[in-house]
């Protein structure tokens, strides 16, 4: 991969769902084990998502994908109330600008749709991103998946 490739951020598509779970899957298992136990990591992103869930959530949040060399390199979700529900990009190809892409894509949406705050639960790994796209926490909390507490931050930015 030279650095020379665009990434095309676009509308997520059904045909999309498989690699965007895969997705999912390999970037908290792969970025956020620096940040959380084995356990925690299961709980969050188990081998058996479930997905008719995922596909309803996808369609009914704005959701939008990042292409790179014809492949999804990351994705992110808007929720109703200006909530980015979801953020991830795979691995190998974090720190070059993917993320941000698609939060400013999010942001133009938001900002359309007359939203005056972006809200988030930012994971400990992606807090520090989170607060360089200008951010401010709000409060630590825990939430529970599969019976395993996990910490995440609410933070918010005006628009």
């Amino acid at each position: 991969m030279t650095g020379t490739s665009a990434v095309t951020i676009r509308p997520y598509h059904p045909r999309d769902l498989t690699a965007l779970m895969a997705l999912f899957r390999a970037s908290v298992h792969g970025t956020a084990r620096r940040d959380y136990s084995a356990r925690q990591l299961a709980a969050w992103a188990p081998r058996d998502l479930d997905q008719e869930a995922w596909e309803r959530r996808l369609e009914a949040n704005h959701t939008l994908a990042a292409e790179e060399d014809a492949m999804i390199v990351g994705f992110a979700e808007l929720a109703p109330g200006g909530h980015v529900d979801m953020l991830f990009v795979v691995p190998d190809r974090q720190r070059r600008g993917i993320a941000r892409a698609l939060l400013r894509a999010l942001e133009t949406e938001a900002a359309r749709r007359g939203e005056q705050r972006l809200t988030t639960d930012a994971s400990r790994t992606a807090r520090p991103f989170f607060l360089a796209a200008g951010f401010r926490p709000v409060e630590a909390r825990e939430v529970e998946r599969r019976g395993v507490r996990i910490e995440n931050f609410r933070m918010e930015k005006d628009l």
